[in-house]
């Protein structure tokens, strides 16, 4: 209370602003809402305190982490501290480091491309890359990228059957692709689109002749995240994932062309295993839904 007096205190009037309009931003940027008493037909309502207000009026910086994604927090979201405080909002956006998503978690990968560009200095300029696409069409360069996936990919295996206790084959891991979503267990990031789509091509395969499931190409589906404490739908599409892998692994009818991995308590560790041994990667995001997604 004592943060949201001298706040209130420091809040004048902007250029071309009466009073009144310095009073009604007060109004909306305040930290702490006072109990409304009931009127007439309107229930008393509680007091609340504002955190995000707390937050921006405390903090020495409000960052967005992509550009679209600062522009709202200026134009919408934040918008008269923005006017008040403009000095305060900046944009920081979220990305990640070839240092620890190619060096360190991927060597094999790593070393084919310092090999072919004869440095390594690209760890620290991406910009080196460039010089990759001289050998876009050299066979032996083809052939080192193929050798480095498989050695991830097999790598990978032994992992899943600590984590989850669903042993894949090596042989069979050589011939299948890896399909990978990995990210916070949320509705908008559409795990559940990607589960559905598992249960139709499971669907498939179960109606298929033995010549038609000849030229079916394997796929492991790994899904990992976790669930926020208090949401309960996310709780139940990681109960959903789980059943429809129990069904799916344990059905001769579908044998080794289909595996689904659920992988618990996921996170940058383990993040650090499955990147480099996933051949397709899931971003399937309600469009304009993401700020940043690292993922």
């Amino acid at each position: 209370r004592r943060i949201d007096e001298e706040f209130k205190a420091t809040v004048k009037p902007l250029a071309g602003e009466t009073k009144a309009d310095a009073e009604s931003r007060i109004a909306v940027t305040c930290i702490i809402e006072e109990p409304k008493p009931a009127t007439g037909t309107a229930k008393a309502e509680d007091g609340k305190v504002r955190m995000a207000n707390l937050c921006v009026i405390m903090g020495k910086y409000v960052n967005g982490v992509a550009a679209l994604h600062t522009e709202i927090v200026k134009a919408d979201v934040f918008n008269d501290f923005y006017k008040m405080y403009p000095e305060k909002f900046q944009n920081k956006t979220n990305g990640v480091t070839p240092r620890r998503w190619l060096a360190w978690c991927n060597p094999s990968l790593s070393a084919v491309i310092t090999k072919w560009l004869g440095t390594d200095a690209w760890i620290k300029d991406l910009s080196l890359m460039e010089g990759l696409k001289a050998y876009a069409d050299n066979k032996e360069l083809h052939a080192e990228w193929r050798e480095s996936k498989l050695k991830n990919k097999l790598h990978l295996l032994p992992y899943i059957e600590k984590w989850t206790g669903i042993h894949i084959d090596e042989e069979f891991a050589k011939k299948a692709m890896f399909d990978v979503q990995i990210k916070r267990i949320h509705e908008y990031k559409r795990q559940v689109l990607n589960i559905l789509g598992i249960i139709h091509r499971y669907d498939q395969i179960r109606n298929m002749s033995e010549e038609e499931k000849a030229d079916v190409v394997p796929r492991v589906c790994i899904i990992g995240g976790k669930a926020a404490p208090g949401y309960e739908l996310a709780k139940r599409i990681i109960k959903l994932i789980s059943a429809v892998s129990q069904r799916v692994n344990n059905d001769p009818a579908v044998g080794d062309l289909l595996k689904v991995v659920f992988i618990p308590d996921y996170n940058v560790s383990l993040a650090e295993v499955i990147v480099p041994g996933s051949e397709l990667s899931q971003h399937i995001s309600t469009a304009g839904t993401e700020a940043s997604g690292t993922s």
